[in-house]
């Protein structure tokens, strides 16, 4: 795939979603942190829902770490693994009072010291939290990338540095929200809605529907774009 198709393909997505953010609900960076945490295998919508009851009674370091894991486990219980991630809430808590003054670290390797924090959490909360142009490779970019043909990778690290690579600077900070939402809404893993897309006519998936409408408006739209506007990669 060119620099001017992959270009196209972020200006269009960037209009159609204008607004790329987070679905986990948050007030701090220290929440966002707890609810990424518990999003691993989770959906947001559930995540949401077991942080809604988490934070009202408790959202900083020091009151989460209070809990206990049984204290913690009442509210999160309705989310997968959640016996495992009260153990590691706990102690991601417990070393950000220690090392961190109670604060969420801003560099990648405090992020990654800190329990149940992996490289993938750790590019969220630089990029959510800390507006780092970052790329935090979930299912859905893993998807995409593969099928769109914007990162090819055989595993997540691979599609990642790709990525990095190729995206247009100038969507770079935004990219990990728009292909997030794009892959949950509209590129699905079963059954991709073709004929909603926006940009199925620069997708190099080899089974797509192209809906003939899509086609010519993506044609017109790529005979018009200007040149000076194009980033090189």
């Amino acid at each position: 795939m060119n620099a001017e198709k992959r270009f196209e393909i972020f200006r269009r997505l960037s209009i159609a979603i204008p607004h790329p953010n987070t679905e986990l609900e948050f007030n701090s960076t220290f929440e966002l942190l707890i609810a990424v945490i518990l999003s691993a295998q989770a959906t947001d919508k559930g995540v949401n829902i077991a942080t809604r009851r988490l934070f009202a009674v408790a959202n900083t370091p020091e009151s989460i770490f209070d809990l206990g894991i049984e204290g913690l486990e009442f509210y999160i219980k309705s989310i997968g693994l959640y016996h495992a991630k009260a153990k590691n809430v706990i102690a991601c808590c417990q070393q950000l009072i220690a090392l961190h003054d109670s604060n969420v670290p801003d560099n990648r390797a405090a992020l990654e010291a800190l329990p149940g924090v992996g490289r993938k959490t750790a590019n969220v909360i630089l990029n959510t939290a800390f507006g780092q142009p970052t790329i935090a490779v979930d299912t859905h970019l893993f998807r995409l990338g593969n099928r769109i043909k914007l990162a090819t990778g055989k595993n997540v690290l691979a599609v990642e540095q790709k990525y990095l690579k190729t995206i247009p600077a100038v969507f770079l900070k935004d990219a990990h929200h728009l292909l997030i939402l794009h892959g949950r809404y509209t590129c699905t893993a079963r059954s991709p809605k073709c004929d909603e897309c926006c940009i199925v006519d620069l997708c190099e998936y080899p089974h797509k529907n192209i809906p003939k409408t899509h086609l010519m408006a993506g044609e017109d739209s790529m005979n018009k774009l200007p040149e000076e506007t194009l980033i090189s990669v």
